[in-house]
């Protein structure tokens, strides 16, 4: 990945280059305005995911919206990434059109789910990559806009295939025994744990809040994997306390929280604090 232009906002990719944590937030919740005030929480944020998988924001017009609200903030905007639903089998080119519409939005990054072979990761890539790199068509006239005040449409043509960030998720039993081909796909920046579905797709329980330790082993496996590969490696966490477990273990791109999941654990801590109860540990959640 190629350290981006000044003008070009994208706090993620410069953490990742400067080989820094890279912590953030995923959106469940729908809404331009719910994406924003969450963006807008903390300087400490490199990036939000608009979940369009499992969360309750539609890919379409949904993440479009949400994408030019966190924009709206300006050049410290943390970086937005769109995790795709990605029905079908990748391969076939099913997810194309979703990685095509998120990016054609001024995505900084994209997130596919449930990838569980090399073809599909390379395929992947080559929908989120402008020729000769990939496939991607270009032409829509409002992605610059979401990249910074300035930002023309040849800027962001000659700087996007270096500067969109492309995850895909190890979260199946067929993904994790191809890892290493996997991350051997070029134009792939780094692969996202996600420990909720690793575990039972191994028939483990989930984490509660931290994985098995059968799953742990897995987690650590990929972590290695893919730092021999030259690849990011990120993970989803549930807590502040975990978070900076993970950071010291090498992980290079860290989710702490969830909009939904912060707001229930606060509005829970508070109202125990006002009748005078000890706040209650922290159960599953997601």
């Amino acid at each position: 990945m190629a350290t981006p232009v000044a003008h070009l906002a994208h706090p993620l990719l410069h953490a990742l280059r400067a080989s820094k944590p890279a912590f953030g937030a995923w959106i469940t919740l729908p809404g331009a305005l719910n994406a924003r005030a969450a963006a807008s929480a903390s300087p400490h944020l490199s990036w939000v995911v608009i979940d369009c998988e499992h969360g309750l924001t539609g890919l379409h017009p949904g993440a479009g919206d949400s994408v030019h609200a966190i924009a709206g903030l300006g050049p410290d905007a943390p970086s937005t990434i769109v995790r795709i639903p990605a029905t079908g089998a990748c391969a076939d080119g099913s997810a194309s059109w979703q990685i095509k519409y998120v990016l054609d939005q001024g995505a900084r990054g994209v997130l596919v789910p449930m990838v569980s072979s090399r073809a599909q990761a390379a395929s992947i890539v080559a929908a989120a990559r402008f020729p000769p790199q990939g496939a991607r068509g270009f032409g829509n006239p409002f992605t610059q806009l979401a990249w910074g005040a300035g930002v023309s449409a040849v800027d962001y043509l000659q700087r996007a295939n270096d500067s969109v960030v492309v995850l895909v998720q190890i979260e199946t039993r067929d993904g994790y025994r191809n890892l290493d081909e996997i991350l051997s796909v070029d134009g792939l920046d780094g692969v996202f744990i996600g420990p909720y579905d690793l575990s039972l797709s191994h028939g483990l329980p989930p984490p509660s809040p931290d994985p098995h330790p059968e799953a742990e082993k897995m987690i650590q496996h990929i972590l290695a994997a893919a730092h021999a590969k030259g690849k990011k490696c990120a993970i989803y966490c549930t807590s502040g306390a975990q978070s900076a477990r993970r950071a010291k273990e090498g992980f290079d791109m860290i989710n702490v929280t969830s909009d939904s999941g912060a707001m229930a654990d606060g509005l829970s801590r508070h109202l125990a604090e006002a009748v005078g109860e000890a706040s209650a540990e922290q159960k599953f959640s997601y």
